[in-house]
């Protein structure tokens, strides 16, 4: 794939890499450290779960935002913006001592700044970078979500054990300042920014009000809420559920970066099969993989399942992130890719806020995740039916307002 290619095109797709690692981390960063801020500040659960669950909701409708805008305007000004916004949010973190500075730090001010570098505008810059291996080259790039979640969660789990849970949203802060001179040095400025996107984008596709006249449109949202009500409920939940479990609490943290090495492989398979076999056949396997996980944990929740869970569930955690441009393509055209991703994305996200809610409340409500678990069983076979019917979808009607 890399012989041949530009040194711009892959500064481009390093600099996403990188956008999507630190990223990535930073957003799990509040599922590592739920048990120790709540027995620290005697706090509920519930009171995390909704500055996650407003967290997803703006971070949605800013991810929608920034999509838009990367069809518009410099991604140079979007990206840098929205890491000097997560840095204070997240750097700020670290100073909290009541729910609502929790709420608004988190859920408001790191939700803006994560929404501006999340995988809608950067799926666009490294789409118009690479137009013909689209699949792959967001796949690679979206690794550096699984990667963030290996490498970065791994480490703020020692820092955690030994200096506290207000250290890790510290440095977390500071790590988002660090790619700032990487993001002007590699993204486009707004001239050569419009020129990539007139050589790469084609002047046919469908407008975000034509698109959603399609019965594929309303498919693809019920698809991705369905995903993000897994994705973020799992993602909050999984380390304080395995704790429950009786799993060790350094284990325990280490979960989620063992998610994300699973999730990595699953990402890069992804990318390679969606080129080859089309969006839908991944996204298939991964709603099935969900399906025997969350059956697997209904009916026994000893460490080896909660383990068995984690991994699996961590392999189709990304899954979905880079077949959204192929499938935005191949219903609608690559014209308004940010826009109609950034849509997606936002109901992907919203929904990840509902779930990380619910399994809050549900388990506030009860003391267990079982009903939880439940509900994300029989949502993720809805999902399923969605795929398919998306699937059998005929091809002449794609592409149609």
């Amino acid at each position: 794939m890399f012989k041949s290619i530009p040194t711009a095109a892959l500064l481009v797709l390093v600099a996403g890499f990188l956008i999507l690692f630190i990223g990535g981390g930073a957003r799990l960063a509040i599922g590592l450290t739920l048990r120790p801020m709540i027995e620290d500040l005697a706090w509920d659960r519930n009171d995390i779960g909704l500055a996650v669950g407003v967290f997803q909701v703006v971070s949605a409708i800013c991810t929608f935002y920034a999509g838009r805008l990367a069809d518009r305007m410099s991604l140079r000004v979007v990206l840098g913006s929205g890491l000097v916004i997560a840095s204070a949010g997240m750097g700020l973190m670290s100073l909290v001592q009541s729910p609502w500075q929790a709420l608004a730090l988190y859920g408001i001010i790191f939700a803006i700044g994560n929404g501006a570098t999340s995988s809608a505008p950067v799926g666009v810059m490294v789409t118009r970078a690479f137009p013909h291996r689209a699949g792959l080259a967001n796949s690679l790039a979206l690794a550096g979500m699984s990667v963030g979640q290996l490498l970065i969660v791994a480490a703020l789990a020692l820092i955690l054990l030994n200096i506290g849970w207000r250290s890790v949203f510290f440095w977390l802060g500071l790590a988002h300042l660090t790619l700032l001179p990487l993001i002007l040095a590699a993204v486009p400025g707004r001239s050569a920014d419009r020129a990539q996107r007139a050589a790469a984008l084609p002047p046919e596709g469908l407008s975000l009000r034509e698109a959603a006249r399609t019965k594929q449109f309303w498919m693809l949202l019920g698809i991705y809420a369905i995903c993000g009500l897994d994705d973020f409920f799992v993602a909050t939940h999984v380390v304080a559920f395995a704790q429950d479990s009786g799993v060790g609490a350094f284990f325990a943290g280490n979960l989620l970066a063992l998610m994300g090495l699973t999730g990595l492989a699953g990402v890069v398979w992804a990318g390679f099969a969606s080129d080859r076999y089309g969006p839908a056949l991944p996204t298939l396997v991964s709603f099935t993989l969900r399906i025997a996980v969350f059956g697997l944990v209904l009916v026994e929740q000893s460490s080896i399942s909660v383990a068995i869970f984690a991994l699996v569930f961590g392999f189709t955690f990304l899954i979905t992130a880079p077949v959204t441009v192929l499938f935005i393509r191949e219903s609608f055209g690559a014209r308004n890719l940010g826009a109609i991703g950034g849509l997606i994305t936002m109901v992907h996200h919203a929904f990840g806020g509902l779930g990380a809610w619910l399994g809050a409340t549900m388990y506030d409500a009860g003391g267990s995740y079982w009903p939880a678990f439940a509900t994300m069983f029989v949502a993720t076979l809805i999902a399923i039916g969605l795929t398919l019917a998306y699937r059998a979808a005929p091809a002449t009607s794609r592409n149609r307002s």
